[in-house]
């Protein structure tokens, strides 16, 4: 689970709870032994149930959209073909990426030159590739 859908269900959630807070709060303070000063304070929340529960069914959705989005993120496919080009001789060659590991090194067919990942990249496919590799394709976390 990503982090925006941790927030959204915790987010709806709480929605929930305080959306229903003039129906249970009063019930948790009598049953705390709470003063009738509380009971005032919850009946003051009654006025704003309205406001409440409509933040609860946005949030609601919210989640539920952003799951359902995530959901058909995981089911994009990877393009697993890249052209990687050598920055030496400009060679270009097609090569399949690996999906199970990351490469981070290249010998090039034609120079022999060794290429290795630059500026921060995981792999020789993101820095010299057509294609990225697949993990950052699927927003993941690569290697």
């Amino acid at each position: 689970m990503n982090f925006n859908t941790r927030h959204s269900i915790l987010g709806s959630t709480l929605a929930f709870i305080i959306a229903t807070s003039c129906c249970w709060l009063p019930f948790l303070i009598i049953g705390l032994g709470g003063a009738t000063s509380l009971m005032a304070f919850s009946e003051g929340l009654e006025k704003f149930s309205g406001l409440f529960m409509t933040a609860g069914i946005a949030f609601l959705g919210l989640g539920i959209y952003q799951y359902y989005n995530k959901s058909v993120a995981d089911n994009k496919e990877a393009i697993l073909v890249s052209t990687l080009t050598c920055p030496e001789c400009r060679h270009k060659k097609e090569e399949t990426m690996p999906t199970n590991a990351c490469q981070y090194f290249y010998e090039c067919e034609n120079c022999k030159t060794i290429l290795k990942p630059i500026n921060n990249d995981c792999c020789v496919y993101c820095s010299y590739g057509t294609v990225a590799c697949p993990p950052i394709q699927l927003n993941e976390n690569c290697c």
